[in-house]
């Protein structure tokens, strides 16, 4: 799993003209699935992203955490986060994971955010065409990969 982490003021995902999430600070979570990430990919990015220090404290360091600042999130999938540009000029996606596999890890991620931060999550929906607005704050904005756990 692929998570590009944005720290925002406010965000919001639009579906058809209708805004289907919005939140205001806390993060918008863009996240492409793979073919095989499993269950365990999902506990460790949804802890990994719960925990990040990313929020500014009192000094005005980056030393909070989303549960810390009692902030909110967006989660977004995004089958692109996985292209390939190895060959060509057009993007090949045969990393990214089929819909069969990826609907059912993009859903359990969010249940597992949701249980991390305990608060409901926003979500755009899976496979539409949707448009994402987001004031980026800082900006902030951090790339964190499963199979690469810097």
């Amino acid at each position: 799993m692929r998570a590009v982490i944005q720290r925002v003021s406010e965000a919001s995902v639009t579906v058809e003209s209708k805004v289907v999430s919005k939140i205001y600070q806390g993060l918008l979570i863009l996240i492409g699935i793979e073919e095989d990430d499993s269950e365990e990919d999902v506990q460790w990015l949804s802890g990994k992203i719960s925990r990040l220090r990313i929020f500014v404290d009192s000094e005005g360091i980056m030393n909070k955490s989303i549960q810390e600042i009692n902030g909110e999130a967006i989660v977004v999938s995004q089958f692109t986060l996985h292209a390939s540009t190895k060959k060509g000029n057009r993007p090949s996606y045969i990393k990214a994971a089929r819909p069969e596999t990826a609907i059912p890890l993009y859903e359990s991620f969010v249940k597992q955010l949701e249980m991390d931060l305990e608060k409901k999550v926003g979500t755009g929906i899976f496979g539409a065409d949707m448009k994402v607005s987001l004031l980026n704050d800082g900006p902030v904005t951090i790339i964190v990969d499963t199979k690469n756990k810097e």
